[in-house]
Order: C-alpha cells, then structure tokens, then sequence
C-alpha cells in the first residue's frame, strides 16, 4: 500500500478480540504470566505495552525500518540514540539545528567524553574534513531548522558507509509521508513526534526507527535501559493523529508554497529559505529525496526593529514555539528555539536578529497571507 493508505489504516484489525477500529489504549503497568517461563509478550510497561507496539510497529513499517521505538520526547528519543556512543567518540553534526540538540550534546554528553563537530552538512567535503580517526557517527537534520538548509542523504550515506559510520537522520519536518531517509542509506531516522506526526499540538512524544538487526538490537536494549519511553494515552493519541498526516500535510504545503511567495515578494522581507522557491540553494536536492517542500519556512526581515511588533501584531497566527500542528505559529528563533546555541554560531549560520520562522497550518490561506500582510503593515508604521 502507499503511504497515505498506510497511515490511515494505523491501528485497524490489530486488536484481534473486538474488531476495535481504533486500537485501544491499554493502561496495565503489569501482565499475568500464563505459566512458569511463559509470556504473552507483555510482562511490564516499561519493557513493551500493547498500545505502544501498535505505533512502534506503525512508524517501523511507514520508514521502511527494522525496528520503531516510541519515546516521551524527541529529546528523549535523541538521549537513547546517543546511548549508542561511549567517552571518547565523536559525532559531525548539522551546524544548522535545533537548539534542544545542540544544548544535549554540549552540555550533556560533553560531561561524559562524547565530543562534537557543527558543520554544513549540504556539503559533503565539509563532512569529510570534520571526520576524525574517533568519529562514529554523522548527525543530520535535512532540511534543517530553521534555515531549511538541505543534505544529501544518499552522498551522506555513502561518506558513512565508506568510513564506517553511522547515519543518524532527524526526519522531524518531512515525515515519512514525504522522505524515508533508510530507503537512501541512513542507518537510523529519529522524529520529534510532537510536530507533524502528531499534527495537533496536543502530545509530546518522539520515535526512532533502526535498520538493521544488531543495530535494532542496540537500540532495543537502550529503550529499555533508558526507559524513556512513551506512555499508552499519548501512544493513542500520536497514532490517531498520524491518520490524518497526508491529507494535513498536503494542505499545510500549499499553504506554505502560497505564503513563501507572498513573503519573498514583500518589501520588509530580505529573504525566505523554503525549498519549493526557485532560488532555493538545495531544492535540486531536497526533490530528488523528498516528494514535498513541506510546511516550515523562514524568513528574515529588513529591520530588526520590526520583529517585535510583527510578532504583537499577529492575529490569526499565535506567537508560540513548536511547528507541525495544524494551527499556524510563528516564533523568533534567536531567543527561543535555539537560544542555547551560542550567538556566533548562529549569525555565521544565519539565525539572527532578523530571521523569524513560520510553522504553516491548515487555515485558509488567504487568511494566513492577510494576516502577515497586516501584522508587517502595522509593524512598519511603528518603526517608522
């Protein structure tokens, strides 16, 4: 089946007992053992609920993996990945990425020997001049938040197969519905569920999905040791979101497309980085390997001044963090989603004073575009 079909049938005939459509959400800590050495397959929460299985089971088969892991956060979903590394290793990241990512590695696993290099992972000779003899992994966002900066998955994964590195892909803003980053050469796809698998701004939740059985095996182990893992009602409530991801997706690109336009041909915009506009530097890339621009841009304004007052001004769209969820958000990158990357990393990247990024729902557009076109007025006029 294709992926859209795969996606709404999230859940069906799996519950063998009642026929339940919508799979239900099993809320036993404990399971009953038939016999001495016997299991049912579930014997603690912690190790595997019935719920769980159902969605791990799902994202596995929608990525074209191995094995799928549901954890309590995106976060918590990279903690378990980087279970994998010892004191001593080294991982080349994405210099472009999210703020939580970078602090983890920092502040985190810095303490414990595990060392970083931040580079452009668009280009490949960037990559190679960072590996190290140590090096174990390459840590990818692609596209990248918030600069939708655009990586090679394939040449990547060529790089890691040739040095004997892992692939690490963060899939968090195409989903599966759009790229399968394991059909390219990634070893390991992770999701901050939360966005848009989830789609609702109403679960907290992150997935991660292997290839390959001594990795999945790894891996296993370490969901389990961690234990960071995801509980029944927010497993339920992922899963009934996800059945609807193609079809909010497809509107919230359109939406997008319309928006990027509309901000690329506006005199208080300086720049828009979305990769279905021409000008894109990875757009060549990004639709060999994806099938959608999907629905996060960003754009820089042409004065400082006017970030503050767009972001009192907007109406329809809320001034919040996060992105993927079916109501519109805007949010200032530099103080909020990535204040914890230090300023001079982030000016050469490009996440400045001026840059804001724009999560794309699923309202009418014209509404959306009518918003922003009034909140930059408003805001021109106080700057003067």
């Amino acid at each position: 089946m294709r992926v859209e079909s795969c996606l709404v049938q999230i859940g069906n005939r799996k519950d063998v007992a009642t026929g339940a459509v919508s799979y239900p959400v099993y809320y036993a800590a404990t399971y009953g053992h038939p016999a001495l050495g016997q299991s049912t397959g579930f014997d603690y929460a912690r190790l595997a609920n019935p719920t769980r299985k159902v969605l791990e089971e799902a994202i596995a088969e929608l990525e074209g993996g191995d094995g799928g892991f549901a954890c309590a956060s995106g976060m918590a979903a990279i903690q378990t990945v980087a279970a994998l590394f010892s004191s001593g290793d080294h991982v080349v990241l994405s210099h472009d990425l999210y703020g939580g990512t970078y602090r983890l590695f920092e502040q985190v696993l810095a303490r414990v020997g595990v060392t970083a290099s931040y580079v452009d992972a668009s280009s490949v000779d960037a990559v190679l001049q960072a590996l190290r003899p140590n090096t174990k992994a390459l840590f990818i966002e692609t596209p990248t938040n918030p600069l939708l900066q655009v990586a090679d998955i394939a040449a990547l994964a060529k790089v890691a197969r040739d040095h004997g590195l892992l692939l690490i892909v963060d899939n968090t803003l195409m989903s599966p519905y759009l790229q399968r980053p394991l059909e390219l050469g990634a070893d390991i796809v992770i999701h901050s569920a939360t966005k848009y698998l989830g789609g609702h701004n109403d679960v907290l939740a992150g997935l991660i999905v292997t290839k390959g059985q001594e990795l999945t095996e790894r891996v296993a182990y370490l969901h389990n040791a961690i234990s960071a893992v995801l509980g029944p009602q927010d497993a339920w409530l992922l899963m009934r979101g996800m059945k609807t991801l193609a079809v909010r997706l497809d509107r919230q690109q359109e939406n997008a497309s319309r928006i990027a336009r509309f901000l690329a041909d506006h005199p208080l915009v300086e720049a828009v980085y979305f990769p279905d506009l021409p000008d894109h530097p990875g757009r060549a890339v990004h639709f060999r390997q994806a099938k959608g621009p999907g629905a996060l841009l960003s754009f820089r304004v042409v004065d400082p001044a006017l970030v503050e007052p767009v972001l009192r001004h907007v109406r329809l769209i809320t001034f919040a963090e996060s992105l993927g969820g079916v109501e519109s958000l805007i949010t200032y990158p530099a103080v909020q989603t990535h204040a914890e990357i230090p300023e001079a990393m982030r000016r050469a990247v490009g996440v400045d004073e001026k840059l804001l990024r724009l999560s794309v729902g699923i309202e009418n557009v014209d509404d959306l575009i009518a918003d922003l076109a009034q909140a930059l007025e408003r805001a021109a006029e106080e700057v003067g």
